[in-house]
């Protein structure tokens, strides 16, 4: 859900995005994904592209850290762009992060310490289903490199697709992920 929230255009709509991200502590995602993922998908300066032969679970040590630092240097620029502080409260990687953290202080103060074992495990849950997505989305595929030092342009054979109802209702469209 929040993957979908991301692409639209309506500020509502991005908000809840980052909130239903904000809710497993990968609010970084919105940035990465819609700004990096992308721009670099199937080439291997994107760190959510899995490569032929890995599995995932390399692919989940290289993905997690290398979309996270990606973003935070993506909202970097966006915001030294805007005459902005990193720092500000216009980092959309901090808006997610900021409500994790309430939300979690939250959860905390009203049912304890047993949170503390909740909470990363949802954290974690949540983590592997974008992360497992990711991998299986691209797995293998790579666009080719033109002369020019660029890549071709994206086709939908760069993507792993899938026609299926149940996947569409339970996935809200992902499968068909070279469509976005």
């Amino acid at each position: 859900t929040g993957h979908e929230l991301g692409h639209k255009k309506e500020a509502f709509d991005r908000w809840m995005a980052k909130l239903v991200l904000a809710v497993v502590g990968y609010g970084h995602f919105f940035i990465e994904h819609n700004k990096g993922h992308h721009r670099d998908v199937a080439t291997p300066d994107d760190p959510a592209t899995s490569r032929m032969g890995e599995n995932i679970y390399s692919f989940a040590t290289r993905e997690i850290p290398g979309a996270f630092k990606r973003a935070w240097e993506l909202e970097e620029v966006c915001l030294e762009r805007s005459g902005k502080s990193v720092w500000s409260l216009d980092n959309e990687i901090l808006q997610p992060l900021i409500i994790t953290v309430a939300l979690y202080s939250a959860l905390l103060s009203f049912f304890g310490p047993i949170m503390l074992i909740f909470l990363p495990i949802q954290m974690a849950f949540g983590w592997w289903q974008l992360t497992s997505a990711n991998y299986v989305e691209h797995y293998g595929l790579l666009r080719e490199k033109l002369p020019n030092g660029k890549y071709e342009h994206q086709k939908p054979y760069h993507s792993w697709n899938s026609n299926h109802i149940m996947s569409n209702l339970i996935l809200f469209h992902l499968q068909r992920h070279s469509d976005h």
